[in-house]
């Protein structure tokens, strides 16, 4: 097995893709399939068969790693937490070993995009770096010294399902989540969470991007509706910051191309951070949608290629 490359596979609901990358860095092949969904079996042989072709293409095998759904469970080795619910209560880990004859590693699409920025991105060489998808759904994931922080149950910065901090009146309970709960982070600040709230007072139906052009734009109801995205986004982060105290939070998902958040939260979420003065940085992304390929491939590190 080739110590030139590694592979990473991001492993989504709708397309599987595969990139191999060179000791730089640099993207050496690079494939996507369409998901198989609700398919487990035909998931398994969808990688299978994209990291053959990828293989072909650089000539050699090479260490491979998975971005996924969820996480594996500790106690029981099986997935947990995935919204590809196909994939739950299922041995992945050990069927792609079996498949593929040799150990593959496995991790969270957001510890991913989290390693990846923190590996040779946006926040590369930093100690501790925050990484936050702001799409369909909230999630994080969390790089110290250029490692992944998995923790004991698997869920090291799923910040996601943790209430809403410091919340006001209206609030309260707050819209429910599909967690079973009310008021999680991710019913406030989701790109469907966003859309919902601009029509609760009394918005079009707009999705997130569309209300953030129209704001920048100047469009007033819009430009509100950002505004309360962009505070609310502040008092979730501040308090990651008093709990972590990373040196830098890169955002990442759809809304992350909003462009004002990178100015607008910094300026709103000391009033809620337990110190005088906050050092963490608030970034775009370096690699985009890349990124959850790129972190998969990094979960090999150079002395273990």
């Amino acid at each position: 097995m080739s110590g030139r490359y590694r592979i990473g596979i991001d492993l989504g609901g709708t397309k599987i893709e595969g990139a191999a990358l060179d000791r730089s860095g640099s993207v050496q092949a690079r494939r996507r399939v369409p998901t198989p969904a609700a398919n487990y079996r035909d998931t398994i042989a969808a990688i299978v068969g994209l990291l053959d072709a990828i293989e072909q293409e650089i000539g050699t095998t090479a260490p491979v790693g998975v971005g996924m759904p969820g996480a594996i469970s500790p106690a029981t080795g099986l997935v947990k937490n995935a919204n590809s619910t196909w994939l739950i209560g299922r041995p992945l880990q050990g069927d792609l070993e079996a498949a593929l004859g040799r150990p593959v590693r496995l991790a969270n699409d957001a510890n991913c995009f989290a390693l990846s920025e923190a590996a040779d991105g946006a926040a590369a060489g930093l100690p501790v770096v925050f990484g936050v998808i702001l799409g369909t759904g909230v999630g994080g994931g969390v790089a110290i010294g250029g490692r992944t922080l998995v923790g004991a149950n698997a869920i090291a910065g799923e910040w996601g399902h943790n209430p809403l901090p410091w919340p006001g009146p209206e609030e309260m309970p707050g819209p429910p989540c599909y967690c079973g709960r009310s008021g999680c982070i991710e019913t406030f600040l989701s790109g469907p969470a966003l859309a919902a709230d601009h029509r609760r007072h009394g918005g079009a139906a707009l999705d997130g991007p569309r209300i953030a052009a129209a704001a920048a734009a100047g469009d007033s109801d819009c430009g509100v509706t950002i505004e309360r995205y962009s505070e609310r986004l502040a008092r979730g982060l501040a308090s990651v910051i008093n709990l972590l105290d990373p040196d830098a939070i890169v955002l990442g998902g759809g809304l992350s191309e909003i462009a004002s958040l990178y100015r607008r939260v910094p300026l709103l979420w000391g009033r809620h951070v337990f110190s005088d003065h906050v050092a963490t940085r608030l970034l775009p992304p370096r690699h985009g949608a890349a990124s959850g390929v790129r972190g998969a491939a990094w979960l090999w590190r150079e002395d273990e290629a």
